[in-house]
């Protein structure tokens, strides 16, 4: 009877090891399968990342050529003052002097307007900064004095 009893130990023992060993290899494989899932969860957030990154900079795209656009036409209507400006105006003396000048320089900043956009105007700007920075700081802080007294009153 011992002798039955000892077996029925060893047999309900290598009953339990192979319980463990399937509880291992079930657990393996839940986390094969979890490393997996996951894997495959930051591929899609790197994809929808990509996507969003590069809707976001076609839309900027966009809305730099449509301002590009904008600037362009509002350019061509400046230069269209220019020429009203000089058709209607006196045309002699002093006063048709500065009407001349008035007409030019405003047909002048519409082409430049129509040609350059608002994309040639900011490297004009940061050029313009670059070789002077000493007065452009002293522009910027005349602004701010000038916007902040206005904002006060």
């Amino acid at each position: 009877m011992a002798n039955t009893t000892s077996s029925k130990g060893n047999e309900a023992r290598n009953v339990a090891g192979q319980a463990v060993d399937k509880a291992k290899e079930v657990a393996g494989q839940a986390t094969d399968k979890a490393k997996d899932f996951a894997s495959q969860a930051v591929d899609k957030a790197r994809d929808a990342a990509s996507h969003v990154s590069e809707m976001a900079s076609n839309v900027a795209s966009t809305v730099g050529r449509k301002a590009d656009d904008y600037t362009s036409a509002a350019g061509s209507g400046i230069k269209n003052f220019g020429d009203t400006i000089r058709e209607h105006g006196p045309q002699e003396g002093m006063l048709g002097q500065a009407t001349k000048t008035v007409a030019s320089t405003t047909k002048e900043v519409g082409r430049y307007l129509e040609e350059e956009g608002i994309s040639g105007m900011m490297e004009d700007m940061t050029t313009m900064i670059k070789r002077n920075p000493i007065p452009a700081i002293l522009v910027g802080v005349g602004l701010g004095v000038l916007i902040g007294r206005l904002l006060k009153s």
